[in-house]
């Protein structure tokens, strides 16, 4: 029997559970299918396509010593599926399941339906902690601890290959018509780099983790840097997951029992969040809570919203950390954070615009994580605490000594350390602000008491806290689990369910 195995986003050989089914079906036709409509998206982007393409460059290496290379098509799924599947008489197709964008919820709604009228085996296996089909958060946290502790899958042995099909070539970003995007500092793709970044950061970078990560200056060495290699899957969550475990075991003494404790947090954070848009597709476009969707208007300030994606708004930190990122296509979690907030608050932008800006221009863009983090962020969930973060102050706590800024923004260079996050104040602002360097398209104090007060007052509004209920019943996680202490539901009784706090 000849079975299709559908690689997305599982760009890997071991931990890969149906490509370990499939070896024991008969011959394998292992497909990666480039999709130009998915590619032409506004949440996508040439960086993201190098990186994916270098991955299937390992991929493609690790499938051809097994003995069935990785056969790459460029085209709409079902059209390729329908071909290949009729070309070489195939009638099962094995895949993992997907947490993806709309886009791609929709396009599997479409190849199940294909093959259903086509006669066609498709059965897709689940690959990490997330749950389709979940009705509800309560016993989750246990099910995806459970999956975490299956054993690793490893490779197969070997592949018996279908006969008579040709590879075909990975396409570069410019076959794919896609926008030119620069990204001089981008992490490099493909399963063995993802290896070797979880061997140096369980060995050596990781000892400062929980410390050094809440910094652009400390934690671009200090974090993993595995988002990436994760969201294209050349890395599973499970092997992240049991390697960091297995060093922990070996209590290596110094930081790094509470870095490995935070770190597995953070993995476990990363399921908590995918679980989200799983069990909601539509959060994408639609706000948490309803009442959110009309609290800043839809088509945003240009000019801001511009600025903004530049990094040329007049606040020096916010302007460094959006020029690094658009350099490096990362960002460390606390920055993601800041840049979201100041724009949702300060600027008062819609968040499905900037959502869009920044998931093109991270690398690492995995859908699940990002637009339910990007809506918490910007204060439309109706559970999470508002979290406005001063960019000035962020400035003078997380890079104290201004390397960093002056590094991305280098117009500062005359302005004195003391003036160096408000050049506003400098004495010398007048040669500089409106020439060089921007004036600040808001004033920090003003703009961010203006949203506070806005936000509040929609959350005071009749209603809203019978929808917050609801909310916490399809995503928030049981109050007994502390690894979740920033998004979970509160401990209640049935009598105050309607008055909950909105600390969570």
């Amino acid at each position: 029997m000849n079975v299709l195995i559908w690689f997305k986003r599982d760009l890997r050989i071991a931990d890969h559970a149906a490509l370990a089914e499939a070896a024991g079906m008969g011959a394998v036709l292992p497909l990666y299918i480039v999709e130009p409509d998915y590619w032409r998206l506004p949440d996508t982007s040439a960086r993201q396509w190098a990186f994916t393409a270098e991955a299937l460059t390992d991929l493609r290496g690790d499938l051809a010593a097994l003995g069935a290379p990785l056969v790459v098509r460029v085209g709409d799924a079902v059209e390729v599926l329908d071909r290949l599947c009729r070309q070489h008489h195939i009638a099962r197709v094995l895949s993992h399941e997907e947490t993806g964008n709309l886009w791609t919820y929709g396009r599997d709604r479409r190849v199940a339906a294909w093959a259903r009228g086509a006669g066609v085996e498709w059965r897709e296996l689940p690959q990490q902690g997330v749950i389709r089909r979940l009705p509800r958060r309560e016993g989750w946290a246990a099910a995806r601890d459970a999956v975490m502790r299956e054993g690793v899958l490893p490779a197969p042995a070997g592949l018996q290959a279908v006969k008579g099909v040709e590879p075909g070539p990975i396409p570069p970003a410019r076959a794919l018509r896609l926008a030119d995007d620069p990204c001089p500092h981008r992490q490099a793709g493909g399963r063995a780099q993802g290896l070797r970044m979880l061997e140096s950061f369980l060995t050596s970078r990781g000892e400062t983790y929980r410390a050094a990560m809440s910094s652009p200056v400390t934690g671009e060495r200090a974090c993993s840097r595995l988002s990436a290699h994760l969201a294209v899957g050349a890395l599973s969550g499970r092997e992240v997951v049991q390697a960091a475990a297995a060093r922990a075991a070996e209590r290596p003494g110094g930081r790094w029992g509470g870095s490995l404790s935070s770190f597995q947090s953070r993995m476990a954070w990363r399921d908590h969040f995918m679980q989200k848009l799983e069990s909601e597709p539509a959060i994408e476009t639609r706000a948490l809570h309803r009442a959110a969707d009309g609290l800043r208007p839809r088509e945003p300030d240009a000019l801001r919203l511009a600025a903004w994606e530049k990094g040329e708004t007049g606040l020096p930190f916010l302007d460094a950390c959006m020029r690094y990122l658009r350099a490096t296509g990362w960002l460390n979690f606390r920055m993601r954070g800041m840049v979201t907030s100041v724009a949702a608050y300060h600027l008062w932008l819609d968040w499905r615009a900037t959502g869009a800006v920044l998931a093109r221009r991270f690398t690492d863009y995995e859908p699940g994580i990002h637009w339910p983090q990007v809506q918490m962020q910007s204060g439309v969930t109706g559970i999470n605490t508002l979290r406005i973060y001063n960019p000035v102050k962020q400035g003078q706590d997380q890079d104290p000594t201004g390397a960093f800024t002056r590094r991305w923004v280098p117009e500062l260079a005359a302005v004195p350390d003391a003036f160096l996050q408000e050049p506003w104040k400098w004495s010398g602002a007048g040669s500089l602000l409106g020439r060089a360097y921007p004036e600040p398209v808001v004033d920090v104090a003003a703009s961010a008491r203006a949203a506070r007060e806005a936000c509040w007052a929609l959350r005071r509004e009749p209603g809203f806290r019978r929808e917050v209920v609801e909310v916490v019943e399809r995503h928030a996680s049981p109050g007994h689990d502390r690894r979740f202490v920033n998004d979970r539901s509160p401990r209640r009784s049935p009598r105050d369910a309607g008055q909950m706090s909105f600390a969570f």
